[in-house]
This record gives C-alpha cells, sequence and structure tokens, in this order.
C-alpha cells in the first residue's frame, strides 16, 4: 500500500501473482455451475470470457500504450495470437464439460513443456538436459493420469476430454512463444485488446444463434463471474505482479493453478482419481517444476 521500498513491492508482487494464479484455477468452479442451470456451449462460454478481456485490455490500454512501431510482421503475429488464443481458450473450456477437473487441468498444463520444446525453433533459446527429464516426467505422468487400466472402460467423451485439453495446451504454448516475441512492441493491455478483436469474433462465429437465448438466466452470474475474476481481472493482477517479481518465481507461483483446480475437482465435485491417476498428477506437476526452474537457473524469461 504505502510501502515504495523494493521488498514492500516485492511482497505485493508475490501476494499478486499468487492470487491471480489461485484465481485462474477457480474456471472450473464458474463453468460447472452455469452448465448445471443448462448445457452452454463451450464457444460461447468462450465468447463472454474474450469479449471481457478486449473490453478490461481496451480501457487499460488508454494508459498502457508501448512507443514503439509495429511492422506488418508484429501485427500478423497479433493476428495468429487472436487464433491461437480463441482455439486454446474453446478447447480447454470444452475439456472440462466432457472430462474430470483434474484431466482436463492437467493435460492443459503440457504447456509449460512445449513452451520450453518450442522456445529453441521460435526464440532461439537452448534446450537443456533438464527439458528433456521433465517431458519425460510429465508424459509419463500423463500416462498414469489418464489410468491406462481404466482407460479401455472410459467413455469416448473422457478421452475426448483429455485429448481436448492436451490440444488447448498446445495452442496456449504458441500464444505464450507469440506473447513473448511480441513483448518488446506491443504493451500487456495493448496486445489483450487487439488479439481480441480476433479472437472474439471467430469465436462468436461458432456460437449457435439459438444458444444464446437458451442460456438460463441464472447461470449468466457465474459466466459474468469468471470472466470477470479468473478472466480479465486475474489477467491484469497477474501482469501487474510480474513487474515486481522475478519472472522464473511467478512461473513458479503458477503452479498454484492446476493445484487449486484439482482441489475444486476433489472438494466441490467429489472427482477424486484413483491411486495411480494421483501419482500421475503430481508427476506431471513435477515435469512442470523442473521446466520453472531450470528458467530461474538460467535466463528469467516471462511466461505470459
Amino acid at each position: 500500500m504505502g510501502d515504495a521500498s523494493p521488498r514492500g513491492f516485492s511482497l505485493a508482487g508475490y501476494a499478486m501473482v499468487a492470487g491471480a494464479a489461485a484465481s485462474w484455477g477457480l474456471w472450473p468452479l464458474f463453468l460447472r455451475r452455469a452448465e448445471a442451470r443448462g448445457a452452454i456451449p463451450p464457444e460461447l462460454e468462450s465468447t463472454v470470457a474474450l469479449v471481457m478481456l478486449t473490453v478490461v485490455g481496451g480501457v487499460t490500454m488508454l494508459r498502457d500504450r508501448s512507443p514503439a512501431k509495429a511492422s506488418a510482421r508484429a501485427w500478423a503475429g497479433v493476428v495468429w495470437l487472436g487464433i491461437t488464443d480463441a482455439l486454446n481458450v474453446v478447447l480447454f473450456f470444452r475439456a472440462i464439460q466432457l472430462t474430470t477437473v483434474a484431466v482436463a487441468v492437467l493435460t492443459h498444463y503440457l504447456a509449460p513443456i512445449l513452451v520450453a520444446l518450442g522456445a529453441p525453433l521460435v526464440l532461439g533459446e537452448k534446450v537443456t538436459k533438464r527439458t528433456f527429464v521433465a517431458v519425460f516426467v510429465s508424459l509419463t505422468g500423463l500416462v498414469l493420469l489418464l489410468d491406462p487400466l481404466h482407460v479401455a472402460s472410459a467413455s469416448p467423451k473422457l478421452i475426448l476430454g483429455a485429448a481436448s485439453g492436451a490440444a488447448s495446451a498446445l495452442f496456449y504454448a504458441s500464444s505464450v512463444l507469440t506473447n513473448k516475441r511480441l513483448a518488446p512492441v506491443f504493451s500487456g493491455s495493448e496486445l489483450a485488446f487487439y488479439h481480441g478483436l480476433v479472437a472474439v469474433p471467430l469465436v462468436a462465429a461458432l456460437v449457435p444463434a439459438s444458444a444464446w437465448m437458451s442460456v438460463a438466466r441464472e447461470a449468466w452470474p457465474w459466466l459474468m463471474g469468471g470472466a470477470v475474476g479468473p478472466g480479465a481481472v486475474a489477467g491484469l493482477v497477474f501482469v501487474w505482479g510480474l513487474r515486481r517479481v522475478p519472472a522464473a518465481h511467478a512461473s513458479a507461483l503458477t503452479l498454484l493453478e492446476p493445484l487449486v483446480a484439482v482441489l475444486v475437482g476433489v472438494l466441490v465435485f467429489g472427482e477424486v482419481p484413483t491411486p495411480i491417476g494421483g501419482v500421475g498428477a503430481l508427476m506431471v506437476l513435477a515435469g512442470a517444476a523442473i521446466v520453472v526452474s531450470s528458467r530461474k537457473a538460467g535466463t528469467a524469461a516471462s511466461s505470459g
């Protein structure tokens, strides 16, 4: 509040980053509470979330502008960012609908591994031995999380949910890498606004026209609450907090997101994983932690 010292800023920054990450873990709660009032297409849920992020980004952009002049290539990157983020959100929300919270969130959380693998190609960063260890640990954990002994008897819906979560991780990883390339040219608020001009129409076009009128009134507070809280506000708080703490530390704190989400699945929805699935969940988190710690040991890179 009134402490302008580096230590005061640091403590506030850690609180902001941790609070934002924990808030992201509440997405399944908001979405499923809304869906309990009636079926809602994930494309509609995604449109609401992206509209809110775009509006808030447009407002904060009034005071958060980059002086850099964007090239045509940079604007093409913004378009690509809008496409990948739209697909990321739709697929993640679809995964939450189709499978357990743990499977949806932890397949989505393969993104840090994919970022580590893609960084050498996109950003010219070196791949370390720890990256390959992280990939092995996370993929092994994912196999255990899906519990091979029960996959044969699992419904196609659950398998499709896991596939949607993994696909969302791929597009989220692309968004992170694109963000890093565009960071010197656009501010965070500018990227939120400009990429939303691409993402919102793209996702909205996928929503059946009749779906908007069929959403129950009782569902809207949950949809809007998610769009404002875990969506727009948490995103901005994370960016503000990231300015006050090392990026590598912020990356570590984002591990709170899957932790909170899995706890929501267990405590609120009674989705207790099997023992072997629980081991797999811990291994997926461990793989992400290895990637984060390797970044901390090397260059402190922002993780979007």
